[in-house]
């Protein structure tokens, strides 16, 4: 990685203030629908998730205007074009929005030499901006199944300055480089927070699997030594969601769930939904589960549906927000929480996966949670 002089910085504010847009529908922001094929899946998810990390619509459709091809040798592929955008952040020292198009340009997983090589220029990026920073450090966990790295800030090896611990993971498209800009904030809130990958993604190696909740319990034991795990607050988001309410119908460490979007059984159970999924949420499933196809990839998941027994053993709250415009996780999927969760408030928006159109709104209901007014 070249040595660049960073100038982004973090202000000691709302931990979530980055994602502060105006909770404006994308449409009345001139963001166009784009056709369902590859490429325009791609482009349509691009938008959503390059909101969700603070770079703005117009800078995300001038970078989309030039992207003609997912083809990954093409002069105007889809890696490419998100590369050099970054390449030219971090020339000018913006190491932390160079990361976001990093980020962007191996989406939706690193299924080609590019994409691979974005993927590790994310990392080496915030790399370098963390350490100009401080107050962030790197861990390298020996997972008995796979390497496990993760991003941690207010891990403490005097027992007496244990802070309680925030667990940070994402789903199945988001890498924890996204989210780690967070944790100097969060650690003024009182946590000891780190940030680790769904298994599969990013720097996790691990294969996604039905039993990947046993994942959040080894990192409790694991992290003991440093912060306060009898406790925990989980912040997983989408299907990094569903692995922490398994975990916590097993663990009683796992003392509350914030959430938003989250998979529990209908979606890996229901043959109807799964015809209007996503073929980028299916394409990115198979990766991550290792599945040979689609046959087999619905196989395993039926394996991944939460029981309402499983849901009544929870005994974390469960705070979580779902949209009601989901094409991802079935309307059903909440109706159960509600209905199974023992202590569970589930806060609804209108909008798609995610609620990427009102940030602000997510942001808020986040913040509010972590300070421990929604308890």
């Amino acid at each position: 990685m070249p040595d660049r002089h960073p100038t982004d910085h973090v202000t000691p504010a709302d931990p979530f203030d980055h994602l502060d847009h105006l909770d404006r529908p994308l449409e009345q922001q001139g963001v166009a629908r784009a056709p369902l094929d590859h490429l325009g899946e791609l482009k349509e998810f691009a938008r959503l998730h390059a909101r969700n990390q603070g770079i703005g619509a117009r800078g995300t459709a001038r970078v989309l205007a030039r992207i003609g091809t997912d083809a990954p040798d093409a002069a105007d592929s889809w890696s490419r074009v998100w590369r050099l955008r970054g390449d030219e952040l971090a020339d000018r020292g913006r190491l932390l929005a160079a990361c976001r198009h990093y980020t962007l340009a191996r989406f939706p997983y690193p299924y080609d030499d590019p994409r691979r090589h974005a993927q590790q220029t994310a990392v080496a990026t915030f790399d370098t901006w963390r350490r100009t920073h401080g107050g962030i450090e790197r861990l390298e966990l020996p997972y008995p199944e796979g390497t496990l790295r993760a991003w941690a800030a207010g891990l403490d090896t005097h027992r007496r300055s244990h802070r309680p611990l925030l667990l940070m993971m994402g789903g199945i498209v988001s890498v924890k480089e996204q989210w780690a800009p967070l944790l100097p904030r969060l650690t003024k809130l009182g946590y000891a927070a780190v940030v680790a990958e769904l298994p599969g993604v990013g720097e996790n190696t691990q294969r996604y699997t039905a039993d990947s909740w046993r994942l959040i319990p080894w990192l409790l034991d694991h992290l003991s030594p440093r912060a306060r795990t009898d406790a925990a607050t989980l912040l997983f988001l989408s299907f990094g969601g569903h692995m922490a309410l398994r975990a916590a119908a097993e663990d009683p460490r796992v003392r509350r769930i914030l959430t938003v979007g989250p998979p529990v059984a209908t979606f890996f159970t229901d043959t109807t939904w799964w015809e209007r999924v996503p073929d980028i949420s299916k394409d990115t499933l198979r990766r991550l589960t290792g599945a040979r196809d689609e046959p087999e990839l619905r196989s395993q998941l039926k394996e991944f549906a939460l029981t309402e027994d499983q849901l009544r053993s929870v005994g974390a709250a469960v705070r979580c927000v779902t949209s009601a415009r989901d094409e991802i996780i079935p309307p059903r999927d909440a109706d159960l929480l509600r209905t199974a969760v023992p202590d569970v408030r589930v806060k609804v928006i209108d909008d798609v996966h995610g609620s990427p159109g009102h940030p602000g709104a997510v942001r808020r209901w986040l913040a509010w949670n972590l300070r421990g007014a929604g308890r």
